[in-house]
């Protein structure tokens, strides 16, 4: 019985990796893309609280938890871990693991470049 248990657990984590799926792109200030409905003069500040993913010229919005996700890997970056107020240097590029729904990615992992 106990084995039975551990293997069905197994299947049930390998099967929600399975759905998982991954995105590269650019990753902007979703207010600001929203209005400018471009990406070039969207970089992410500091003050940055809702986040976009823009992939092949199509912008998916994170869900909270991704926006959460997103400000402590800007804080983290290389290039802002002295100072994590500076403003991000270029365009910021990331990979999102998840899942999507409509226009929004459910995030469940973000890394920064």
């Amino acid at each position: 019985m106990r084995r039975l248990v551990t293997v069905c657990a197994c299947i049930a984590v390998f099967c929600a990796l399975a759905l998982a799926e991954s995105w590269t792109g650019r990753l902007v200030d979703a207010s600001c893309y929203d209005q400018q409905k471009s990406a070039t003069a969207c970089d992410p500040s500091a003050s940055t609280t809702s986040f976009a993913l823009v992939v092949s010229g199509e912008a998916y919005k994170l869900d909270n938890e991704g926006n959460t996700k997103a400000t402590e890997a800007l804080k983290n970056r290389a290039d802002r871990s002295a100072n994590p107020d500076q403003p991000a240097k270029g365009a910021v590029s990331a990979k999102v693991t998840g899942s999507k729904a409509g226009d929004t990615i459910k995030v469940d992992s973000i890394d920064v470049q």
